[in-house]
């Protein structure tokens, strides 16, 4: 695992979810938190006392994974949204907000693959996959900003390896390229405010990722676990404040790529 950091001695830096908590914990909004790596990461942030706000598109499916955990409304908000929309994205972090009194982070977790190349994808599953990937993330970040502003509070962004060593045509590479991008402008954008941003960088992961690939399944070789990469997310938003985790990468090790 490689990391880059970064420390600032913003006097207006507040408490972040790294330190003395508010009245019950700090609050998290994770996009894409019902399968995979966000599945994963909401179960890990409600062990270390996070109260958890799941976005998704089936209302249905986050209340049942709700249940699945055994998470009451007292420490879950599952909240219906699509990840593209600004105006839900922003109802979501309002909501968030409403339900438990603050936001100390986001985690722009939903994301998703073609699995193709320029030379025989199709450009409307392109599309959908650009809006995810890049729109989603971005409008994330300015729906949190006037909350995570207040609170001192940090921005995760689920990238890739992917978006750091190219695959050969593969606009799935190139939507992680941009998320990498967009992460450090981010980062440019908020610092000294006391807002943290981090881009987290995965290698191959055995999540339901794989399920639309032409194989059905991850590639051949090492791979992590949906846990692996929860547990990198939790540590960077547990660092105290002044200290900002601005890129980790993950990799499984024999991993080249």
């Amino acid at each position: 695992m490689s990391t880059t950091v970064t420390t600032t001695n913003d006097p207006a830096a507040s408490d972040g979810p790294g330190g003395p908590d508010g009245p019950g914990g700090p609050v998290t909004l994770i996009t894409g938190g019902a399968t995979g790596i966000g599945a994963a990461t909401v179960g890990r942030l409600l062990a270390a006392g996070h109260r958890v706000a799941v976005t998704g598109r089936d209302q249905g499916r986050l209340e049942r994974f709700a249940e699945t955990l055994g998470a009451g409304p007292d420490v879950m908000l599952p909240v219906a949204a699509d990840t593209t929309d600004y105006e839900a994205v922003r109802a979501a972090v309002d909501a968030t907000v409403k339900e438990f009194g603050r936001l100390d982070g986001v985690i722009a977790n939903a994301g998703f693959s073609t699995h193709d190349n320029l030379a025989d994808g199709d450009p409307e599953q392109w599309r959908e996959m650009l809006l995810v990937n890049v729109l989603g993330p971005a409008v994330l970040v300015k729906a949190a900003l006037p909350a995570l502003t207040a609170s001192g509070g940090r921005i995760v962004l689920v990238g890739s390896t992917a978006g750091i060593k190219n695959t050969p045509g593969n606009m799935y590479s190139v939507s992680k390229s941009a998320l990498t991008s967009l992460a450090e402008n981010a980062r440019v954008l908020v610092t000294g405010s006391g807002v943290g941003v981090t881009l987290i960088a995965p290698g191959r992961v055995d999540t339901p990722f794989w399920g639309s690939h032409p194989s059905g399944s991850a590639p051949a070789g090492p791979v992590l676990t949906p846990d692996h990469i929860a547990d990198a997310v939790v540590w960077v938003l547990g660092q105290p404040a002044g200290v900002e985790v601005n890129s980790v990468v993950v990799r499984p090790s024999g991993q080249v790529h």
